[in-house]
């Protein structure tokens, strides 16, 4: 008898046979995560590892969006209240070392713009297929932020360190097209094609050795692995400091008069 899925408020989870998909579900916000969605995904990632009945995990956000990054209501609430960012320290360290221990291929259908800890998301998965018209990048210095809930640990690894480092550094956003170039993700495709080309995908891994298709990925995220054990940590907390920082309300702030930030440096 195959586990039943939980019921969460921002993602849904459904069945396909063998193949669970996962959907961010905050449309109307472009699927920005708030403190909800953070939570529910850590739920649903730790499901995601233990369900027995799934081979393939499709993530992927419902309406025009992967996920636009955090909600800024809540990235207000944090800067004003850091404290609160505490909880989400232990969630995001549960979030990547989930999602890397996970055997089954979890595949990205990046349906639009994968933004900051969305882009996170994205690229922690095994393959990305992504969108033509999408934008994927990870802008936390822009708010004065450091980009310690996982950026540090993937981007590296995708382009190389030197790519990761113009990107991290600047918060700039890449074109699909781009991404897809310099090998960021693994497909940019017509949005007509999308669907088409993430369900031959799966459907060829379901047909595969599952056994042996686990271990194989087991084996290729053991040295993503040891560098999010070096760095998470570290990561989590030049983050929390910057969550303080006179930079951050500022950027916060600017983003909201939809302005250029004025940053003083700490």
């Amino acid at each position: 008898m195959m586990p039943a899925l939980p019921a969460l408020k921002t993602i849904e989870i459904t069945r396909e046979g063998r193949l669970l998909r996962m959907t961010f579900n905050r449309p109307d916000a472009l699927n920005a995560i708030n403190l909800q969605l953070h939570d529910d995904m850590a739920e649903a990632m730790l499901f995601a590892q233990v369900d027995t009945g799934s081979d393939v995990i499709v993530l992927t956000g419902a309406g025009r969006a992967f996920s636009a990054g955090g909600d800024l209501d809540h990235i207000e609430k944090n800067a004003r209240n850091p404290h609160l960012f505490d909880h989400e320290t232990r969630v995001a360290k549960r979030i990547v070392s989930t999602m890397l221990d996970i055997d089954k291929p979890v595949i990205c259908r990046m349906n639009g713009h994968a933004v900051g800890l969305g882009a996170t998301l994205a690229l922690l998965c095994d393959v990305i297929f992504a969108a033509e018209g999408a934008r994927i990048g990870d802008p936390h210095v822009s708010l004065g932020l450091v980009a310690g809930d996982g950026g540090a640990v993937i981007w590296a690894q995708r382009i190389g360190l030197t790519r990761a480092k113009e990107y991290l550094l600047t918060g700039e956003l890449l074109t699909a097209a781009k991404a897809a170039e310099i090998g960021l993700v693994n497909h940019c495709v017509p949005a007509d094609e999308l669907d088409a080309r993430v369900d031959a995908f799966c459907a060829n891994l379901l047909k595969g050795a599952t056994v042996a298709i686990r271990a194989t990925k087991i084996l290729t995220n053991l040295e993503l692995k040891r560098l999010a054990t070096s760095l998470m940590d570290a990561g989590i907390a030049y983050e929390s400091l910057s969550v303080r920082s006179a930079d951050h309300l500022e950027g916060i702030q600017a983003l909201k008069e939809k302005r250029l930030p004025r940053f003083i440096g700490r």
